[in-house]
């Protein structure tokens, strides 16, 4: 029984140290892969850290030698800098120096300059001594001339005394009858010398006032200045190409005939290359379509619905600068209050022209030339300014109204309301009704200062030259006239005569025949200065003969 009992003991006991040794067997076969594995491991992570190790020293040395680079070239570049500073150290000191020698030389200069004009000042003191002494001297002598004439005086006095009393004995006349012959002609020299003063002085007077009036008129003129432009009625707008001017016309002309009737202005189209001309005689219709036509050309799509539709941009465009042209106006003259249809009437005269004048330009002229005048003559220069500016405004709408410009202007400024002087002004200017105030007298000087002044105006070249023609041929028709020139486009003429045939007092005479005649015969603008020279030279040669002896038997030898 306890046999068996021990049987199974041992057996298990004997399994038990047997699963023992086997557990122990494999953990220690665990345990030695695992001690091989840490020491794969630790052999790996050697490396790495020996590798690790060998980069950042390879890294340091990099580093270091850089360090050496870096340091190599701040040594090189602080080697550079100094010597760059160096460099510039030395033209520094050298434009110093430049400096220090051009201020020695100025100062050389001045120094010289200096004493000369010390020399100079005791040069004029040594002259105006020796002139203090020469004055001295003078009066010395003007005081012993002085009391020689006293004396002369005084004995002259009792000889004309001894006189006059053996007269009154000779004549037989006591004292009051002599004196009253003696008065009453002397009178009768006085009313002589009287006249001759008065003569005088009204000559003065009329020079003074001459002088004084001229002076007004060029200061005026002197502080205007006016552009010139050239009168036409025709307007000429370029094409990109000759295919537009089909376009132009349009199917059977629809295109044009469209046109003309919107713009009222006559569209050409002739074989003129890359143009077509617009003819009118309204320069703000033509204006507009001018302005029309290009958008038109620009745009490229011209049929008659876009043709109406530019030609009202193209009128709203120019009124809105006919407007600001007319208070442009009133701002460049200080105008400061009109009535706006009166401004828009007056920048209507921006695309008006008169004899190639523009009467907007002008009509600012006029205006500050009457301001000018006023001023210097002491009147009201602000509506002086405002007449001259006003003085052809009925130049604006004379195409449209039954009427000289002179009346409808008259009738628009009474329309808004404007002051009786400027009314009077406009209607006086050419002389049309008597002129009631002085401003409208500068009106008129202003109107034709502006519109006589060379190149205000245009004409035509052969009346220009016909005028000219005329000049010099009437001129030329006296007797003793040698020759005569148009100058000054044919503003004066000069006239040489023959000295031994006309003498000094006959030259009056023949300006005087010569202005007449020009006057009755020829039609100018402004003013015609006739003037008259008589030249007579004499020539007379003082020869060596001593010399010309010498000379001729010089040659002869």
């Amino acid at each position: 029984m306890d046999t068996i009992i021990m049987i199974p003991v041992a057996t298990a006991i004997v399994s038990l140290l047997v699963g023992t040794v086997i557990g122990y067997a494999i953990r220690k076969h665990s345990w030695e892969q695992k001690v091989q594995n840490a020491q794969n491991d630790a052999d790996h992570i050697l490396a790495d850290a020996r590798a690790q190790v060998a980069a950042v020293k390879a890294e340091v040395n990099a580093q270091k030698q850089a360090a050496e680079a870096v340091k190599q070239s701040a040594e090189n570049t602080k080697k550079e800098k100094i010597l760059e500073a160096q460099e510039q150290i030395r033209d520094y000191k050298q434009k110093i120096e430049d400096k220090l020698n051009l201020k020695k030389d100025d100062l050389a200069r001045q120094e010289n300059r200096l004493k000369q004009r010390e020399d100079t000042l005791d040069h004029k003191n040594s002259l105006l001594d020796e002139r203090e002494a020469g004055l001295i001297k003078k009066e010395d002598q003007l005081k012993q001339q002085y009391t020689s004439l006293k004396a002369k005086l005084t004995e002259a006095d009792e000889l004309v005394e001894t006189r006059r009393q053996k007269l009154y004995d000779v004549a037989k006349l006591d004292k009051e009858e002599a004196k009253k012959i003696v008065l009453n002609k002397l009178s009768d020299e006085l009313v002589k010398e009287r006249a001759e003063l008065i003569r005088n002085s009204n000559e003065e007077v009329k020079a003074k006032a001459d002088h004084y009036a001229n002076q007004i008129i060029v200061d005026a003129i002197q502080s205007s200045a006016a552009d010139t432009v050239a009168e036409t009625t025709v307007s000429v707008v370029d094409l990109p190409n000759e295919e537009m001017k089909g376009r132009i016309i349009g199917r059977e002309g629809r295109n044009i005939r469209s046109f003309e009737a919107l713009t009222g202005i006559d569209l050409i189209i002739d074989d003129t290359p890359n143009v077509v001309t617009l003819s009118g005689f309204d320069p703000i219709r033509r204006e507009i379509a001018k302005r029309a036509m290009e958008r038109l050309i620009k745009d490229g799509r011209i049929h008659p619905a876009r043709i109406e539709e530019m030609v009202d941009k193209a009128r709203k465009e120019v009124n809105d600068d006919i407007y600001e042209a007319g208070e442009s106006a009133l701002m460049e003259l200080g105008i400061h209050r009109m009535n706006p249809e009166l401004v828009k009437t007056l920048g209507r005269l921006k695309y008006r022209t008169s004899y190639g004048q523009n009467v907007l330009s002008h009509s600012i002229e006029v205006g500050k030339l009457a301001g000018t005048m006023a001023a210097e003559l002491g009147l009201d220069e602000k509506l002086a300014v405002r007449a001259g500016l006003l003085h052809d405004i009925g130049k604006a709408i004379d195409h449209d109204i039954e009427g000289s410009h002179v009346e409808i202007g008259v009738e628009l400024t009474r329309k808004y309301h404007e002051s009786d002087v400027v009314v009077n002004a406009i209607a006086a200017h050419h002389g049309d009704v008597p002129k009631l105030s002085f401003i409208a007298e500068l009106v008129v000087a202003a109107d034709t200062i502006s519109s006589a002044r060379p190149g205000a105006r245009s004409e035509s070249l052969e009346n220009y030259i016909r005028r000219l023609t005329e000049l010099e041929k009437i001129a030329k028709s006296y007797q003793g006239v040698k020759q005569a020139y148009a100058i000054q486009a044919g503003r004066e003429v000069r006239v040489m005569v023959e000295p031994d045939e006309i003498s000094d007092d006959r030259t009056v005479i023949l300006a005087r025949d010569i202005r007449n005649q020009v006057e009755k015969e020829l039609d100018y603008p402004g003013n015609i200065k006739i003037t008259v020279i008589r030249e007579k030279r004499v020539v007379a040669i003082a020869k060596d003969y001593y010399r010309l002896f010498l000379e001729l038997f010089t040659q002869l030898l």
